[in-house]
């Protein structure tokens, strides 16, 4: 079987989020169970060095406005085409962002690009090789379906979501310039309250449907989850299944991450003490006692990190201390820089994203706090549970999916994996804090959590499986 990815980011040459470790891993895991999978991705600059040795298989003289080609590479176990394309993609900083913070005024004309070019590799376009199905990932690569139903084409696609927040909705006049037909405005396709949306279009028109989670995909058919799409997700519901993430474990092996300073296992958990010494001197904060929770993420209210802010005086009250890392909503960066400022010692935020810190975080921190308001999946909790890093989530998405809350029958069953909690407010958030502060006071309690945590199966091995079954039925 010939797959063929189409995506804006994969890791770990271009990273904004948890989308790049998907399309990062999954190919891997498909490769094991015999699927061959080609990812389609621009060339952005981080990728030059790899397009300087990749193999020109297309040539597109004029695409939006100036030459293109793709270039197919093997590079870290994946199998690239690059769609090289400087006047689009070869940009510095955010791939999606201009330098002002706002989105690329050409972004219609970018990603537009990227899905044509998707249908025609779909179509037969590359000498040699031709796959079988296309899976299309997030608004950016949504249009693949319609210019291949444009086209004719009966390739079978598959629309994955996300995270259904972010929509490509543009104005009525991007069909022109992108190539396509008027019709593609309707309400049976891209028409989105009087404007076009891509990842609308997307959804109506591939074979197939999936996102991350069980858990989200029943979310999405409410409105309160379905960012205005909720309608399309109930009349789609017959083709939408929910397949959890995993991650991948040779990256995330806390007994051969060559980025800490003392690798640890199941059966030599009093290590991470070591890091967590490290930890606390990486952040400035004393080398206390009390359980150091850790937040690694977008600071945005999505991610329910308002709320952090306003019970920060109750996690410290409890003999706790916090580390962030992260990136995003300035107003929110000051706040948790002034409180850092106000609490030296006890709190610790470094404003950015930092790979090789964010696995001394994971494997130093005793806890990890999630407390988003939606998590599509989420990642950072399976790499809490993969490093005995107990999660403390908000009972949503994926996080309600993967993590066992340690509630009294959990607890007297021995499968507890970390803390849930709802409803997402700051009495919520509290009383989590303080669930996880009393199981940290108990160590046998807390050591069974952290070897239950660390056991779990949290790889690609059965999502891969369900992924294949459901192309499967589509080939």
């Amino acid at each position: 079987m010939n797959i063929l990815f189409v995506a804006s980011e994969c890791a770990p040459f271009i990273k904004t989020g948890g989308l790049a470790d998907v399309i990062g891993a999954v190919p891997k895991a498909l490769k094991t169970l015999g699927t061959k999978v080609r990812i389609l991705l621009p060339a952005y600059p981080a990728l030059s060095g790899e397009l300087a040795r990749g193999t020109e298989l297309m040539a597109l003289p004029d695409l939006h406005g100036g030459p293109a080609r793709v270039v197919a590479v093997t590079a870290r176990g994946l199998d690239l085409l690059l769609l090289d394309a400087p006047h689009l993609f070869d940009r510095a900083g955010n791939i999606y962002l201009g330098p002002d913070g706002t989105d690329w005024p050409d972004n219609a004309l970018r990603f537009g690009a990227l899905s044509y070019v998707g249908a025609q590799i779909a179509m037969g376009a590359l000498d040699g090789w031709t796959p079988d199905l296309v899976n299309a990932h997030d608004w950016q690569a949504a249009l693949v379906p319609a210019y291949l139903a444009a086209a004719g084409s009966t390739v079978p696609t598959v629309m994955t979501i996300h995270n259904i927040a972010f929509q490509g909705v543009f104005d009525a006049g991007v069909l022109g310039p992108l190539g396509l037909p008027a019709d593609m405005f309707s309400v049976d396709k891209g028409e989105y309250y009087g404007r076009f949306s891509f990842l609308k279009c997307g959804l109506m028109l591939a074979a197939k449907i999936t996102t991350v989670s069980p858990t989200y995909a029943r979310e999405l058919m409410d409105p309160d989850f379905g960012m205005g799409l909720d309608g399309v997700m109930q009349a789609r519901r017959a083709d939408l299944t929910g397949i959890v993430n995993g991650i991948d474990l040779d990256v995330w092996n806390p007994e051969t991450d060559p980025g800490i300073p003392s690798p640890y296992s199941v059966r030599s958990l009093k290590k991470k003490a070591q890091n967590k010494s490290a930890l606390q001197d990486r952040f400035g904060l004393t080398h206390a006692d009390g359980p150091l929770f850790c937040v690694i993420s977008r600071l945005t209210t999505q991610k329910g990190l308002d709320l952090l802010l306003k019970v920060l005086p109750s996690l410290l009250a409890h003999g706790a201390q916090l580390a962030l890392l992260g990136t995003g909503d300035k107003e929110m960066e000051q706040a948790f820089a002034n409180a850092a400022r106000r609490y030296s010692g006890q709190v610790g935020v470094i404003i950015g994203y930092d790979e090789n810190l964010s696995h001394l975080m994971q494997a130093g921190s005793d806890a990890i706090l999630i407390p988003s308001r939606f998590e599509p999946c989420g990642l950072t909790q399976l790499y809490g549970l993969r490093y005995g890093t107990i999660p403390v989530v908000a009972r949503t998405g994926g996080l309600a999916d993967t993590v066992i809350d340690a509630n009294l029958a959990a607890l007297d069953a021995g499968c507890a994996t970390g803390v849930q909690f709802a409803p997402v407010t700051t009495v919520g958030l509290e009383q989590a804090i303080a669930r996880t502060c009393d199981l940290f006071g108990q160590p046998k309690t807390w050591a069974g959590m952290q070897r239950r945590a660390m056991r779990q199966a949290v790889g690609w091995d059965a999502s891969a499986r369900a992924y294949l079954s459901l192309f499967e039925t589509l080939i």
